[in-house]
């Protein structure tokens, strides 16, 4: 995957354990942050390096309106961020339309399988 940068969208679908939060963390870490946590319990981390990184997670959500009770569309209207989503296949229909999707399958104990689209 190419560098992440300003104006990203990406979406990490894929079961539980399939590594969804360890993908975060490394690009993350990439861009010279640490100490990255999921936030299952809080919907959304920020992170503040050279730009706002928002890393949320869709998986305790009951609906979609959860998400704009916190302002969704404030986060996807910061043209200065980067914003990865945990379980965005959870709420398709409020996904940014230019984004990168990122489906990992588990193949075994210690292997995984990454797909990667891109939609514009």
């Amino acid at each position: 995957m190419e560098e992440c940068k300003v104006g990203d969208r990406i979406v990490l679908n894929g079961d539980l354990g399939a590594g969804k939060t360890f993908f975060i963390k490394a690009a993350l870490a990439s861009l010279g942050i640490s100490n990255v946590n999921s936030p299952s319990f809080a919907i959304v981390n920020e992170y503040e390096k050279k730009n706002h990184i928002y890393h949320f997670d869709f998986y305790r959500l009951k609906n979609s309106s959860e998400l704009f009770d916190i302002g969704w569309a404030d986060y996807l209207n910061d043209d200065e961020s980067i914003i990865f989503i945990e379980w965005g296949n959870r709420f398709p229909l409020i996904l940014p339309k230019e984004r990168i999707d990122i489906n990992i399958s588990i193949m075994n104990e210690t292997e995984r399988e990454f797909r990667f689209e891109r939609f514009n």
